[in-house]
């Protein structure tokens, strides 16, 4: 009679498979673990995450924080909205031009407001008023706001900079009288011409010493 135990030993080591195969004699193709990342790194370059050169960090930041803040209140878009938010909340240059706290903190009361109130009826829609070109190609902004950043960076040129700053970004923004920005102003009870005025009579966003480098 057989040694059985013999047998089934031989057979294990006979169906032992060898790193790497998939059971039945085939290789299992190895996937290079940057393959993802080159992949992740791609779909930023696609929605514009990527800094660019054209921005002060600052700026730059603050453009962050209003994807942050478009994602979280659920919107499919930056708009000058949440651009507007942001630059409050993160520049000081952007805050002087506004003045007196109570009229930064009455403004900033209704910028809240817009994830449980008026800003929802924005979230079906595009901000696009007519009076910009429509920018294609600019993945997860409105047609105003990314014609808004188009504005600070030809600002910004026209003041000799090399990088556009919240200001720039600002006096585009409230360019545009049929833009989301401008509307919350007005419930606010701020004018934007008042506001242009400000910065472009003032100092506010003027070339300093060493800036044109920046």
């Amino acid at each position: 009679m057989p040694n059985l135990c013999r047998t089934r030993k031989c057979c294990r080591a006979g169906m032992t498979r060898p790193e790497g195969t998939d059971g039945v004699g085939h290789v299992r193709p190895r996937i290079p673990r940057q393959s993802a990342a080159g992949h992740d790194r791609t779909s930023r370059d696609r929605t514009g995450a990527e800094p660019d050169a054209r921005l002060t960090d600052e700026l730059a930041a603050v453009i962050a924080g209003a994807r942050r803040r478009a994602l979280r209140d659920g919107d499919r878009q930056i708009d000058t909205a949440h651009l507007l938010h942001t630059l409050l909340e993160s520049d000081p240059e952007v805050r002087a031009v506004f003045g007196d706290g109570p009229r930064i903190a009455r403004l900033l009361g209704y910028l809240v407001q817009r994830s449980i109130g008026y800003g929802l009826r924005w979230q079906s829609g595009v901000e696009d008023s007519g009076a910009v070109p429509v920018l294609t190609g600019v993945a997860g902004w409105s047609p105003v706001a990314a014609g808004a950043l188009e504005g600070a960076y030809g600002r910004a040129a026209r003041w000799g900079r090399v990088r556009a700053r919240g200001i720039d970004l600002l006096a585009a923004i409230i360019a545009d009288p049929e833009s989301r920005a401008v509307e919350v102003l007005g419930r606010a009870g701020i004018a934007a011409d008042e506001l242009s005025e400000r910065i472009e009579g003032g100092q506010a966003g003027r070339p300093a010493g060493g800036d044109a480098a920046r």
